[in-house]
């Protein structure tokens, strides 16, 4: 009797004498009386928020330099979202220092 029903997909990392070797592998067990189109939404989504599915889209195709700043200037927005929204306490103070230092430098 075989164990339980799971789905792996091949993440891009490094590959080991042409084969994907299990740890480099992303996958979802179906759990007991789980339907399998739902355990493959989970699967697809885990690959989604970790980005292999669009990664694997890109890898397809050759990018040229040009695209590729087109398209990393694209999303960095989102990416520094994260650093525009909040500033730690040390943050804060450093700038506080940094301006009390340009303002003694200018005075």
């Amino acid at each position: 009797m075989r164990g339980p029903l799971s789905f792996r997909a091949p993440t891009l990392g490094k590959q080991d004498s042409n084969r994907m070797s299990d740890r480099s592998m992303r996958g979802v067990l179906v759990k007991k009386g789980e339907p399998v189109d739902r355990a493959l939404k989970r699967l697809k989504t885990k690959l989604d928020t970790e980005g292999i599915l669009e990664e694997m889209r890109r890898r397809r195709a050759f990018e040229s330099p040009a695209a590729r700043k087109i398209r990393k200037a694209r999303t960095a927005p989102k990416r520094h979202k994260v650093r525009w929204r909040y500033t730690s306490p040390a943050q804060a103070a450093k700038a506080e220092e940094a301006a009390a230092a340009s303002a003694a430098a200018n005075a």
